[in-house]
């Protein structure tokens, strides 16, 4: 699925899998770029404590997300239809600067560069240093997440602090709440688990958008200048990964690496989408207050933020990913309540099953090319 240039001439040694050159002497990579150890101690020194509890109130938290994310296993499948013989696997509930530690732990493996300083003792610092500040902020913001790269079966993360901390300002049932989250992190597990090609699809993705050959400043540029004239004119598209700095990162990148983040980009917002789905159709039966809780999570999530704070989501990229959530979620609702769940899951057979730009916000699109 990955496009790729081939830098090789006659005589360049190939491999067997792609046909391109397996040198990389004359290509930008990720490896070596960022210090993931450096930026792990950057961003648990700069990140702000969670909200202030008792420990008789965190251990009860830790202990009840810990049964919420088994417990959550059955209605999600029930829900999706996808089965595995695979075992559950144990979530690790975690505090802001252990979620900061398991997001560069993946970041690491999944740009193949590892934690280990490489080329001298300053080596990927500077951008280690930034990274961190960056983990720093958006450990505030994540109540949990599934790494398919570490452990063998993956890894489910639930960020205790954020979670209570987000059930108080929402003023929403604690244990529905927490359940909630889980339905939506578990969602995750089962669509990498029974789906095992995923992992490798996203892996190949991120390697093309790593893996850049040297091209003139003003090749890059002239894209850039292209693109915000096309935002002064008004001209810009209405794909929300196409505005903010997404998109003017996505401007700024040639073909290949544009492609792959678009890939990336589609992929998310399935998961996402998929994920949303999923914890709402389990329905009051299993979470009670699951409407009161959508709702007043809706309104969160679109809250007015201070400048500040508009211009790190901006930054970060996280309006986009707020996006992504609206889109794949209606996306979602669409293709199964026209063609019901088991038919939706031929979404899943590989990557040219996954929806196109074109398709997300028109599922009749997807419907007729994939469905027929």
């Amino acid at each position: 699925m990955t496009i790729r240039q081939d830098p090789g001439g006659p005589g360049a040694p190939q491999s067997a899998a792609n046909g391109r050159s397996d040198t990389r002497s004359e290509r930008r990579t990720f490896s070596g770029a960022v210090d993931w150890r450096w930026a792990a101690r950057t961003g648990a020194a700069l990140v702000p404590a969670g909200p202030r509890t008792s420990r008789l109130a965190a251990e009860q938290a830790v202990a009840e997300l810990a049964a919420a994310s088994v417990r959550a296993e059955e209605p999600v499948r029930a829900v999706t239809g996808l089965l595995d013989d695979q075992p559950v696997p144990a979530a690790r509930i975690v505090d802001r600067p252990g979620w900061i530690g398991a997001a560069a732990d993946s970041m690491s493996l999944l740009t193949g560069t590892g934690t280990a300083d490489r080329g001298g003792a300053l080596a990927g610092k500077p951008a280690g240093v930034q990274v961190g500040a960056m983990l720093a902020f958006l450990s505030t913001a994540i109540l949990g997440q599934y790494d398919p790269f570490t452990g063998p079966d993956g890894t489910l993360l639930l960020v205790a602090p954020n979670i209570v901390g987000v059930e108080r300002a929402l003023g929403v049932d604690p244990a529905d709440f927490r359940f909630w989250v889980c339905l939506h992190e578990v969602t995750h597990r089962v669509q990498f688990s029974a789906s095992p090609w995923l992992s490798g699809y996203m892996r190949e993705n991120v390697e093309v958008l790593g893996d850049i050959e040297d091209e003139a400043t003003s090749e890059m540029l002239a894209r850039l200048i292209t693109e915000l004239k096309l935002r002064r004119s008004g001209q810009a598209g209405d794909d929300p990964n196409s505005r903010g700095v997404v998109g003017l990162l996505r401007a700024t990148q040639p073909p290949a690496q544009r492609e792959a983040l678009d890939r990336l980009l589609m992929l998310g917002t399935l998961l996402e989408g998929h994920a949303d789905h999923v914890m709402d159709a389990v329905g009051p039966s299993v979470v009670p207050t699951v409407e009161q809780i959508r709702s007043a999570f809706d309104k969160r999530r679109t809250r007015p933020a201070n400048p500040v704070q508009r211009l790190l989501r901006a930054l970060l990229g996280i309006d986009a990913k707020v996006a992504q959530y609206v889109r794949g979620k209606a996306f979602v609702d669409e293709v199964v309540t026209t063609v019901g769940m088991q038919q939706f899951n031929a979404i899943w057979t590989d990557g040219d099953t996954l929806p196109r730009a074109a398709e997300i916000d028109d599922p009749r699109r997807w419907i007729t090319r994939v469905l027929g």
